[in-house]
């Protein structure tokens, strides 16, 4: 396949790689973390380094969240006094976090995050009104500067390892700054969009993307986003909020056995 680096791959493999853009680009459109089905295929690619891995994922990533933060500003108009300050800071934070993710293991931060996930979990599941209406804890610059210190934390993240971005926007925006579960996933797609795009602008001049793969990928990615984003804004927050213990529950799932099979080595 041109573009792929000089990987072989078979007809049945990059078709379960497109089925897997397809998926990751839905759930990532209702609530983040579809890098927990899109960049575990990728590293199954025979041959693939971690970063060709990582790069490619941000590659396609990104043409889904381009089209989902674009049908959520048409049909929800998230504020963009509070996702200005938080792409931008996130997009800084993504290019810091790419520029050490060849250097710093995964597997110091996946025992931490899985805490974290827990925590979230429950947390999200013992208040079921929380994220059903907007209720801001905070008015103006102080507004402004959480929602900056919340992209470019997470931003750092998502360049370094990446699954679960969007699963962390949105728990950080309802939790900390009161978003209902709906605004918060459209605010979250912006941010998204610009974690995707600091993470490019270091993995392209490192020489790490796989073009064509990337863009089969992320072509499936893009309508699953499309397919996803207005399916959420039909459905509303306590629909999202259904996704969204789903998706976390799933990360639990995931986190854990790669930190048990660590241990385990």
């Amino acid at each position: 396949m041109p573009g792929s680096g000089g990987l072989e791959l078979d007809l049945l493999t990059i078709a379960l790689l497109v089925l897997a853009g397809l998926t990751a680009g839905w759930i990532d459109a209702v609530v983040g973390g579809g890098g927990l089905v899109q960049l575990p295929a990728l590293l199954l690619v025979p041959g693939i380094s971690p970063v060709q891995a990582l790069a490619t994922n941000k590659l396609a990533s990104i043409m889904g969240t381009s089209v989902s933060a674009t049908t959520y500003y048409r049909r929800v108009g998230p504020d963009l006094r509070t996702a200005g300050p938080m792409a931008l800071a996130a997009l800084v934070g993504a290019v810091g976090g790419a520029a050490l993710a060849s250097k710093i293991p995964a597997e110091l931060f996946k025992p931490i995050i899985l805490v974290v996930l827990i925590a979230v979990a429950a947390y999200t599941i013992a208040r079921p009104r929380l994220g059903h209406t907007t209720n801001l804890r905070w008015e103006g610059n102080g507004h402004r500067w959480a929602a900056a210190g919340i992209g470019l934390a997470i931003g750092f993240y998502d360049g370094l390892l990446g699954p679960g971005t969007g699963t962390f926007f949105v728990i950080s925006l309802v939790s900390i700054l009161g978003y209902a579960f709906l605004p918060a996933s459209a605010l979250a797609k912006i941010a998204n969009f610009a974690t995707n795009a600091g993470a490019l602008i270091f993995f392209v001049p490192y020489g790490a993307v796989l073009w064509g793969l990337g863009l089969a990928i992320g072509a499936a990615n893009l309508l699953g986003a499309y397919i996803g984003a207005r399916m959420a804004v039909a459905k509303g927050s306590g629909f999202v909020r259904v996704v969204f213990v789903v998706v976390v529950g799933a990360l639990i799932c995931k986190l854990g056995y790669d930190v048990l099979t660590s241990l385990g080595e």
